[in-house]
């Protein structure tokens, strides 16, 4: 007979409030084996007694048989002398000083929990907080690690008799989850109109709905933050939203109460399917159907709905039939254009009084603001626009060790990064860094997250651009501190995330193509068509769009029109009356537009291809002002004829990729009448052939056969997948995102690396 002996094990990874210990339990209960499991700052400890034989099949089954939210980075074994456990027990846990581990995201309700909350007989029928180990909260909430119920926002809420028999029993699904809580014990909801609460529980939501089918807008407390919702199909009620919100055409984020109605109005794959119905719940860019029953004012100008299904208890009551169902609700931030999404319930009544006529609201208090996730599908996998709740704050595991850094992120799409060991932890999205609010989401965002990986800067990086919120707090913080700060290059730092996001370890160079909107550049011209030779330590600039006048800076940005007369400027091209930007601006403006441009005041160069692409657009007439980013561009691209194969043509010489003859082809094509999808079709297949062309002479010169494509103009997929085509046809292995954003939301992620292999390095 096998001698007795001890196994010891210590894993570490997502296990921690996700059912990682009753799941031990249970596996040592098959076996029969006696010792213990604990949670600590570090991951999970367990000692248990066994026989060789059994001890061998319990580690398998704990290697294989995992929860469905855990994640396992580590796992480490020691074997030696039997403890001599008289019975296998759930410990204490334990503090482990500077220890950290990753954690769970907010997930989705689960199938059990959605099946308890329509049943009738069950106690928490129709309670909007009902969770288990499998689902519900978790990143929101969390205060500090352990994951434990007083580590977390619902520590003041005492667990009834029932609730405490299922936390406190291993063989529940609800054995030590932190938000469990029932309609006893539990938070509450109710609806308040005109400052006065008007109903609670199950009558609030009745009620909330009927408004909503009165066409009223509703402030909805969820997981992250508040939205504001109204229904979908009444354009009168979507138009008076975005009069509210001052959101003229920006799309509004829509949730859809099952797939079969997903199906009714958009084109679906089945990844996308899988996205939608993924315990993650993200928004979904979709292809909206010709007789889809979503309003047009939803997405102005634009093909493409962004999607998604419900997500927590409260969302699934609101579409729960008492009546007709809902086709779909606007499912909106909750807050004022460009400001941070509300997450208080006093904030809300303060910021969203005037967007609003009714508030249903809840006492389970948020922690850290996180709002939704947006993706797409490339090449049958999932390719983020926004990084955010289900997904953060999730790790990416790095190639090798990393000191601990803190990234502050770009001014748009702001995220931050912070490192340890081969641990890089992207923050949720926290916006457009332009006021005081989103400043201060970034700082308390910055906080938590030093808090609950135990992780204390040793270095600072910042992007270069000397304005920026985000490099004014690096600078700040680095010189109160006297921390090292490096300044980063934006798109080197575009280049680095990608990198980092597909695991290469910087060992050789590679080719990056950054193709963004706006970034500093070395020469203090604004950057952003750029193919640069590079690793995690440096950079050249191997080829860059030509330079080109942005009259006004970012007053050029939101009216393309200006844009475009300046891009014909520099070309030598007439400024012709019959072009709409000569249309739009009228006589005395292109009279005030050419001196400025001449004498240069106020006018920055810029090399964008994002600035390109608006000018394109406004020279075909798409657009000739926007009141979101890259507006024009999203809406040239969504009129491309699919059919249309020729190109223009790029002068690709002497480090410079000309758009001369571009844009020449393009008026000659105007004039004698080409339509306009067919004009987007072929600057499209251009820039995609210009890509091409620039790689293969860089491949000539350096030998480099990797590219890796970042920055925002590839969130384009009808530009991505001409590119990817043609790149990997002439042999090239092509890398795009598939962890964080292309867009600026995944830049902090490069800046951290960068940052660190400077830091190491001893380079400031």
């Amino acid at each position: 007979m096998s001698e007795l002996r001890k196994a010891s094990l210590h894993i570490t990874g997502i296990v921690q409030g996700v059912g990682f210990r009753p799941f031990v339990y249970s596996l040592a209960a098959r076996y029969h084996l006696n010792g213990w499991v604990r949670n600590t700052s570090a991951g999970v400890d367990i000692e248990v007694d066994g026989i060789e034989e059994t001890l061998d099949e319990f580690i398998t089954d704990l290697r294989t048989e995992l929860p469905p939210l855990s994640r396992v980075d580590t796992f480490d074994i020691i074997f030696s002398a039997p403890g001599r456990f008289t019975e296998f027990e759930i410990i204490n846990s334990k503090a482990v000083a500077g220890a950290f581990q990753p954690i769970s995201p907010d997930v989705c309700i689960c199938p059990d929990c959605l099946h308890e909350l329509l049943d009738p007989g069950n106690r928490r029928y129709h309670y909007p907080f009902i969770n288990c180990t499998n689902c519900g909260p978790r990143f929101t909430i969390i205060t500090d690690i352990p994951y434990d119920r007083p580590n977390t926002t619902m520590a003041r809420f005492k667990m009834c008799p029932d609730c405490t028999a299922e936390y406190r029993n291993p063989y529940d699904r609800r054995f030590h989850a932190q938000p469990v809580a029932c309609p006893v014990c539990g938070p509450k909801v109710w609806l308040e109109v005109a400052g006065r609460q008007r109903a609670e529980g199950e009558d609030a939501i009745r009620q909330a709905k009927q408004l909503l089918a009165d066409g009223k807008i509703i402030a909805i407390k969820g997981l992250g933050g508040f939205h504001l919702a109204c229904d979908a199909t009444n354009p009168r009620a979507v138009d008076e939203l975005r009069r509210r919100k001052l959101r003229v055409d920006k799309p509004f984020a829509l949730m859809m109460p099952d797939l079969a109605i997903v199906k009714q109005n958009c084109v679906v794959t089945s990844l996308e399917y899988g996205l939608l119905e993924s315990r993650q719940r993200p928004i979904v860019l979709l292809e909206r159907k010709l007789d889809c029953a979503i309003v047009e004012g939803i997405a102005p100008g634009q093909h493409r709905l962004g999607v998604m299904l419900p997500y927590t208890p409260l969302h699934y009551l609101l579409f729960s039939a008492d009546g007709s169902p809902f086709t779909a609700l606007v499912m909106t931030s909750g807050n004022l254009s460009e400001e941070p999404i509300a997450t208080e319930n006093d904030e809300a009544r303060e910021r969203l009084s005037g967007l609003a006529d009714a508030f249903l609201m809840h006492d389970r208090d948020i922690h850290i603001r996180c709002d939704d996730s947006v993706v797409q599908q490339f090449e049958n996998k999932i390719y983020y626009l926004r990084r955010s709740r289900g997904y953060a704050p999730d790790s990416v595991q790095l190639p090798f060790e990393v000191p601990p850094v803190l990234a502050t992120g770009p001014e748009l799409k702001n995220t931050f990064c912070l490192t340890r060991g081969r641990y890089a932890f992207p923050s949720q999205h926290i916006g457009d860094m332009e006021n005081y609010e989103t400043l201060r989401s970034f700082e308390e965002g910055i906080q938590h997250f030093e808090r609950l990986f135990r992780i204390q800067p040793e270095a600072i990086g910042y992007d270069l651009h000397p304005n920026y919120l985000s490099t004014r707090y690096a600078m700040d913080r680095a010189k109160h501190e006297n921390l090292p700060a490096f300044g980063v290059q934006h798109h080197h730092a575009h280049i680095a995330a990608c990198m980092a996001d597909n695991g290469l370890n910087g060992d050789h160079a590679i080719i990056g193509v950054a193709f963004d909107g706006t970034g500093y550049g070395d020469d203090g011209a604004i950057w952003g068509g750029e193919i640069l030779v590079a690793d995690y330590a440096a950079y050249q600039r191997a080829f860059h769009l030509a330079y080109f006048p942005l009259p006004g800076g970012d007053a050029a940005i939101k009216r393309p029109a200006r844009t475009a007369l300046a891009l014909l400027w520099t070309l030598g091209l007439e400024w012709e009356d019959l072009l709409p930007p000569c249309r739009a601006l009228g006589d005395e403006e292109r009279i005030s537009l050419r001196t400025q441009i001449e004498s240069g005041l106020n006018t920055v160069q810029t090399s964008s291809l994002g600035r390109l692409f608006d000018a394109t657009a406004a020279l075909v007439g798409i657009r000739q002002l926007v009141n979101y980013e890259a507006q024009a561009a999203i809406e040239f691209e969504s009129v491309l004829d699919e059919s249309e194969s020729r190109g223009y043509h790029f002068e690709i010489q002497n480090g410079i990729m000309d758009p001369k003859q571009v844009i020449t082809s393009l008026l000659i094509d105007i004039h004698s009448g080409v339509s306009v999808p067919i004009l987007s079709a072929r600057f499209h297949n251009g820039v995609a052939e210009m890509v091409r062309e620039a790689c293969g002479q860089v491949k000539q010169e350096t030998g480099l056969n990797e590219i890796v494509l970042s920055g925002g103009v590839w969130q384009n997929m009808a530009l991505l997948k001409r590119t990817v085509h043609g790149l990997r046809k002439d042999g090239f292995t092509v890398l795009v995102h598939n962890q964080v954003p292309t867009n600026d939301g995944g830049l902090s992620l490069g800046q951290a690396m960068i940052t660190a292999n400077r830091f190491n390095g001893g380079v400031k």
